[in-house]
This record gives structure tokens, sequence and C-alpha cells, in this order.
């Protein structure tokens, strides 16, 4: 995997404070190059300032990814105004249609998953919520409680049947996870812990989590780690998966990362431990980027 250099860290520029930036765009839109129309779905326009690196990492791409797509061989060479394509064509100039996103409860089956990792025996109706696996409940009476703290009785010229070992999904799942299926990728919570801070798309660009030092976070989805390490100024320790190509998670402030980049990775998976690096205060900064864009994560994720 091609190394992910500083510039990666322009990723994040919308909501942390500014780097020094690369070598940057400053020819104007007269070039032959330059285009006059604007950028449609699945394309962007180049502005004054951008460089190859920073329209990649924005968008999920490496930047080999984005030069090979436009026939670029020199990325010094970008134009302001220059039209380039994020994803591939299909016949002529037509763009891949651009991802939905659901909200949860309108469209869209909600699944649930036990604490042992296997899947629940049946999939929730869409609109309709689940909030943890299902258990069987009889009333209290000392008949019930007697029998449910006896010892078990093994049968006759059998041994007693060892206890099942923990499965690994029962180890990364957190507890009682309920998961949503939107954009394509299956969402869960990365943490259980209280919601401190509420996406709001001025001052916070995603969710706060209040927790303790070392508290579990977990991977929001499948994907694969795009950058593990020191993020850009107000951000700390930080992880970013790639769930697809148009969407990332954003993990930010922890004490401890447990995954490299290039790593696939699992939901419920642990990835790190909460901290305070890059803050004043113990918490988990959660994002969901669209094409690397912060957007609201409550219609990712499932209903708590």
């Amino acid at each position: 995997m091609i190394k992910i250099y500083f510039p990666l860290f322009l990723l994040l520029s919308v909501t942390a404070c500014s780097q020094a930036p690369a070598p940057a765009v400053t020819r104007e839109p007269s070039s032959p190059m330059a285009s006059s129309r604007q950028a449609g779905p699945g394309e962007y326009q180049v502005k004054p300032g951008d460089t190859l690196y920073r329209i990649a990492r924005e968008h999920g791409m490496t930047p080999t990814e984005l030069a090979g797509l436009n026939n670029i061989d020199n990325p010094a060479m970008l134009q302001v105004g220059q039209i380039l394509r994020l994803r591939p064509t299909g016949t002529g100039a037509t763009a891949a249609p651009a991802v939905t996103a659901v909200p949860v409860g309108v469209a869209g089956a909600v699944e649930t998953r036990s604490l042992d990792g296997a899947p629940a025996p049946a999939v929730a109706p869409a609109g309709t919520l689940v909030h943890e696996p299902r258990g069987g409940k009889e009333p209290y009476s000392e008949e019930a409680n007697t029998r449910l703290n006896a010892p078990a009785v093994p049968a006759p010229n059998a041994s007693p049947a060892a206890a099942p070992a923990p499965t690994a999904a029962a180890a990364t799942v957190p507890p009682a996870a309920s998961t949503a299926s939107v954009a394509g990728v299956t969402w869960a919570w990365p943490t259980g812990a209280k919601i401190k801070a509420a996406y709001n798309g001025s001052s916070n660009k995603g969710i706060d989590f209040e927790g303790k030092q070392g508290d579990p976070v977990h991977a929001a989805g499948d994907g694969r780690v795009l950058f593990a390490g020191n993020g850009p100024q107000g951000y700390g320790k930080l992880v970013i998966i790639k769930h697809n190509t148009d969407l990332l998670s954003v993990y930010a402030h922890n004490s401890k990362l447990l995954v490299k980049e290039g790593q696939a990775v699992k939901l419920g998976q642990k990835i790190s431990e909460m901290g305070s690096s890059g803050t004043d205060s113990v918490k988990l900064h959660f994002e969901i980027r669209r094409q690397g864009l912060p957007v609201d994560p409550g219609p990712f994720l499932p209903k708590r």
C-alpha cells in the first residue's frame, strides 16, 4: 500500500486547525486544461490552493488512484477550473450514480446481533427498530427461583459438557449492539458511552462521547484502515476507516491505537482505546464523511 504522508491530514482540514499547505494550484482558468463547465456528479472542479493529495484524501482515494483515473503524469500541472473524475465512468461521460442515505426507521431493515456474534433468527421489517437481543422472561416465583439457581446435574455415565470458549466476535462486538444498513454499509455505534456533544454542522462536525481513559472504541462498520497515527492539530491520535468509495469514519482523541494502515477491520472490532490526545478531556470524537465532507452520523446509526 502506498504510504500515506502528511498531506492526508488535509482530509480533516474542515474542522481542524490549518496546517502548512503543500505546493498548490495557482494558475488561472485560462489554461487549455481548465473547463468553463461546472463539475457534475462524481466529478470535482479544481480550486485555487488545491493539490492532488488534498483532493484525493478529501474524497477517500489515494493520490495514485486519482492521478490514474484522470491520466495525470505530473501532479504539479493541475489547473484551476480543471474537471477531475472521482470514479470510473461507463460509456461516454455518464458518471456513477450517487449513493443516497436512507434514514433508519424509514427504509432499509435493521438487524440485531447476539452477544456471541451469531445473527438473530430474523431481520426486523423496515420501520421497526430492535434495540437489544431477544431474551425469555418469566414471572418471579419461589419455584422458578429454586429451579434457576439449582446446580446442573449431569446425565448418568456422561461427563459434564465443557463451557464453550468465547468467540472472537463476542470479544469485539459491543454489548447489545444493534445495527442499521444504510448507503451500502452496515453500521453500529462506535461506543456505548454517553453522548457529550451532538453533531450540529458548524462547531461540531461529528459526535463527542464522554468516557474513561482506556474505554474501548469499536469500528462502526466493515472497512479498511486508511490512516492510523497522530492526526492534525485538534484530533490527537486518529483512526480513519474507509468503508466504500464514498464513506469514511473518523475516530479521534485516542490514547492507544490497535490497528495499522491498510488493515481490514470488521464491524464492532476494537480499534483503539479512548483518551484525551489533542484535547482537554477524555472523549471520543466520531465523524462520518461522505466524499470527504462531514455529514450527520445520526441517519446512519441505529436508534439507541
